[in-house]
This record gives structure tokens, C-alpha cells and sequence, in this order.
């Protein structure tokens, strides 16, 4: 009995399960919403246009670097216009011309309008000989820069080998305008007169010629040259002002005397020196026809000193054999003055 009725409480003392029961199921059916499958397509459609750019670099891709390997790449495509000029400036004057003619092209080619490779290679043509194309190049220049007194000047010394003096004067005027208006520091205002006046005196305007050559040596810029000074005498040797023409004489050879104290080459100072001694033979020239025997004679000795020292023989004895003429004649002139005083005296003391 006792047993039992354990047991039976035991049983009761167990709590009683809960009941399930079944969630009540409603009978509509959720809402569609529209947002949530635009962005789902939108999506899609960017993830579609990465991958078709990508496909799209990697078939560029695919057909450009295969050509591009087979391009050969030299130190020459990598050069620009500047380049090829400085190249072709730095070959001209280490004389290599043919070579200076073909970078100087080449700039050109990169640079249509590079006017200073235009110049330059018209000055290797004429170096060259090639008068035609340096003409053709100057030409170009002018065409695209009509107040280049560079360019001008180049061209004015063409037409003087070409012996077209005038087409020169002509340029050498031009230079000068555009000189004076853009003033560089390539042309010298001094040198620009004296080639005026040179071009003046072959063209025999002696008066035009003097004014430049004045002009020339008037201006502080620049180096003076002993030939504007030569040929200003010529000039007024012409319009018949020997005396002037003397004291020019005489400067040239001062200043090629203070050029032969800074002469680099022995050929240098045996150019200068065969200058000095023509100068002095034109001054003893013009002193004979003024009548001043003693210092015609003086110019003479001076450039038989000179001829001498470049061990000339033939100018050595056509120039001792002056100074003999005129040794004799002065002589011959000292006994006809002292005959002629003993004429006097003699008249003199019969009266």
C-alpha cells in the first residue's frame, strides 16, 4: 500500500505538459515589393558592363602589344627638333658639313618652323658650295620671319659670293632695320656697317662707303677690324683725300699690331703680318705722290723688315729694290737743291 501510493504521488508531482497548438495560418498571401528587384537589376547591370570592359582592354590588349613589339625603337625617334639642331650646330663647326646637312634636315622635319635650323643649314650649304640650297633656306627663313637679321645678313653674304652686289646691299639694309628693331646678340651693329661699306665701295659709291666705315668704327660694340680702316683709305684714296687716307693706312697696321700679341695659330700671325705689309706699301705709295720722300721711304723699310721675318725672298728684293730707286732719286733731288742754292749764292755775290 505504501509503495502504491508513492508511486502515485510521484506521478503527481510531475508537472503537466503544456499544450501545442498550431500557429493559427492566415489566409492572404505577403505583399511584392518592386524596390527589392531594381536593385538586384541594377546589379546586374553593372557587373555587366566590368565585364565587358574588361574584355574588351584585354582584346586591345591582345592585338596592340604584338605590334608594338615588332617597332623598333632607335636613339634617333627619341630625339626632338632642338636635339638634331644642337647636333647639327655642334657638327658644323667641328666641320663635319654633310653630317651638320643632315640633322639640320632632320630638325627641320620635326619642326617645320624652326627657323634657326633653316639658317643654319643654309650656312653649310654655302660652306659646302651648294649656293642653290643655301638660297632656297635663307629664302625659307625670310618667308617665315621677314624681320630676321640673321637671316638677312646670311643671304647678304651669299649674294656676295654670287657677286650680286646690289641683291647684297639690298639684305645687308634689311639686316640692319632688324637689327635695330630686335636687337640680338648675334649680329653686331659694327660689323653689319662694315659690310655696308664694303658692298658701298665695290659698288664705287666712295662717299657711302666712307660714311659706313665711320659709322663702323664709331660704334663701342664689337671688334674692329684693320680692313675697315684699309678699306676706308681706299675709299678716300678715291675721292682723292690722301692724306686721310694715310692716317688710315697707319691705324690698320696699329691694330694688327695689338692682334698679332693675341694671334693663337703662327698662321694667324703671318696673315696679319702679310696685311701690314701691304698696308705699308699702299701708304708709301701715297707718300711718294704728296711728295714725302722720306717717309715713302720710311713705309718701304718697315715692309722689308716685315717680309723679311716671313723670309719672303721675292718681296724682299722687289721691295730693296725700290727703296734703291728712291735712295737715288733723293739723292739726285739733295744735288739738284744744292746746285741750285750754289746758283744762288754764286748770283748773289757777283751782284
Amino acid at each position: 500500500m505504501k509503495k502504491a501510493t508513492s508511486k502515485k504521488n510521484s506521478t503527481a508531482k510531475k508537472p503537466a505538459k503544456a499544450a501545442v497548438r498550431p500557429a493559427p495560418q492566415q489566409n492572404a498571401k505577403p505583399g511584392f515589393n518592386p524596390w527589392s528587384l531594381s536593385i538586384y537589376i541594377y546589379w546586374f547591370i553593372i557587373l555587366f558592363f566590368i565585364a565587358a570592359t574588361f574584355y574588351i582592354l584585354g582584346r586591345n590588349h591582345g592585338t596592340v602589344a604584338p605590334s608594338a613589339n615588332n617597332v623598333e625603337i632607335t636613339e634617333e625617334a627619341l630625339l626632338q627638333s632642338s636635339d638634331y639642331y644642337n647636333s647639327g650646330k655642334t657638327k658644323l663647326m667641328a666641320g663635319d658639313i654633310d653630317e651638320a646637312i643632315a640633322d639640320l634636315g632632320a630638325a627641320i622635319d620635326a619642326e617645320g618652323d624652326n627657323i634657326d635650323a633653316y639658317i643654319l643649314r643654309g650656312e653649310a650649304y654655302m660652306q659646302s658650295g651648294n649656293y642653290k640650297a643655301a638660297l632656297d633656306d635663307f629664302n625659307a627663313a625670310i618667308e617665315k620671319d621677314n624681320v630676321n637679321s640673321v637671316a638677312y645678313y646670311d643671304r647678304a653674304l651669299l649674294n656676295t659670293r654670287l657677286e650680286n652686289y646690289t641683291a647684297a646691299l639690298n639684305d645687308i639694309n634689311n639686316a640692319l632695320a632688324s637689327r635695330t628693331a630686335n636687337p640680338n646678340n648675334i649680329l653686331q651693329m659694327r660689323d653689319l656697317y662694315a659690310k655696308r661699306g664694303q658692298l658701298n665701295l665695290w659698288l664705287k659709291n666712295w662717299e657711302g662707303a666712307i660714311a659706313d666705315y665711320t659709322q663702323s668704327l664709331a660704334l663701342p660694340d664689337g671688334i674692329v677690324s684693320p680692313s675697315v680702316y684699309a678699306e676706308r683709305a681706299e675709299a678716300l684714296t678715291a675721292t682723292g683725300n690722301l692724306a686721310a687716307a694715310i692716317n688710315d693706312y697707319s691705324s690698320a697696321v696699329r691694330v694688327i699690331s695689338e692682334q698679332i700679341q693675341g694671334a693663337k695659330s703662327a698662321e694667324e700671325r703671318e696673315t696679319l703680318s702679310s696685311n701690314a705689309m701691304n698696308y705699308y706699301e699702299k701708304s708709301a705709295a701715297l707718300n711718294l705722290k704728296l711728295g714725302n720722300m722720306t717717309a715713302a721711304r720710311t713705309d718701304l723699310e718697315s715692309a722689308f723688315t716685315i717680309a723679311a721675318a716671313l723670309n719672303n725672298e721675292d718681296t724682299m728684293n722687289r721691295l730693296q729694290a725700290l727703296i734703291g730707286d728712291l735712295n737715288n732719286q733723293m739723292n739726285e733731288n739733295s744735288a739738284e737743291t744744292v746746285t741750285t742754292e750754289t746758283i744762288v749764292e754764286n748770283e748773289s755775290t757777283v751782284q
